[in-house]
């Protein structure tokens, strides 16, 4: 309930009785597990967000045949998401890191620099397990794995402000030519 709430009001302007209202329990109840509201929006990143991560970016990547399937999915889906809801309220990463990164308490951005690397960290592993494959040979799993989080976040933004996939979409073809330029060929056992 807070991490829709943050996503759809952001992390200042949610008070925690919102949040209270939304999950229908008590102030003791919340205040039981989140002393605090900083301690309620470092959980909301540490586990909600990250899990949404896992979810929508990291599964699809691991499970996809090769980092370029994998990445290609992830623009399409989110994108068909966006097509049938009809609303773009953006990444929840990406909107809580644009509102708490600068904080003066560097809490927060430490909790999303985390997420963030895992979420790096999986694309570099992903594109160096399909270089040792032979795709993908002449680039830099590490800067490639920026661009493609960079790239994401960007559209995403985009797509807020525009309300439609179409930023993802123009995204996912320029990633498609990249690729398809630099695939190389697999190498046989």
């Amino acid at each position: 309930m807070a991490m829709d709430a943050f996503q759809a009001s952001g992390y200042h302007s949610t008070s925690t009785h919102e949040v209270m209202r939304l999950a229908g329990v008590t102030s003791g109840a919340l205040h039981h597990h989140f002393p605090t509201k900083k301690s309620l929006g470092l959980a909301v990143i540490q586990d909600g967000v990250a899990r949404a991560i896992e979810r929508t970016w990291i599964q699809p990547l691991v499970s996809a045949r090769t980092a370029t399937a994998g990445i290609l999915t992830v623009f399409d889906q989110v994108a068909e998401s966006i097509e049938a809801n009809g609303k773009v309220l953006g990444c929840p990463l990406n909107n809580l890191s644009l509102e708490l990164a600068a904080a003066p308490d560097a809490d927060f951005r430490i909790a999303l620099h985390a997420v963030f690397e895992h979420w790096h960290s999986a694309i570099e592993e992903k594109l160096r397990a399909d270089q040792a494959d032979g795709y993908l040979e002449r680039i830099d799993p590490n800067s490639l794995a920026v661009l493609v989080i960079g790239t994401y976040s960007g559209a995403m933004t985009m797509a807020k402000a525009s309300q439609t996939s179409a930023p993802l979409r123009a995204c996912a073809q320029q990633f498609k030519q990249l690729f398809d330029s630099h695939a190389g060929s697999p190498r046989l056992p």
